[in-house]
């Protein structure tokens, strides 16, 4: 198992929508995570819109192939790109930094 973790930025003006969004993700976004291998998938966000991502997969690249290839990730990427502060034309998973684990407690 991969465990993945990753920053991205909220834009301060945007945080609260973000959060609230979040509270609202659609069930057919929820199953393609599923079905492409995301688990005990979490965000965390700061106040000054530091966002913390953090995930379990069997294989984080395939992850990412299976939702790169659905539908419902694109109109949500599209719905959510300017949430971030990101590069034109980037969408979260373009601007995302993944961080390296350098300890883990089991």
């Amino acid at each position: 198992m991969e465990r993945v973790c990753f920053l991205l930025r909220v834009r301060k003006e945007r945080i609260e929508e973000y959060r609230r969004r979040h509270t609202e993700v659609w069930p057919d976004m929820l199953d393609a995570l599923r079905s492409a291998g995301w688990r005990n998938y979490s965000l965390f966000l700061h106040d000054d819109g530091l966002l913390v991502g953090y995930l379990e997969t069997d294989d984080f690249a395939a992850a990412e192939r299976g939702m790169a290839s659905a539908d419902v990730n694109a109109r949500w990427q599209r719905e959510m790109a300017p949430f971030f502060e990101a590069p034109d034309g980037s969408t979260a998973d373009d601007a995302r930094v993944l961080l390296t684990e350098v300890f883990h407690l089991d």
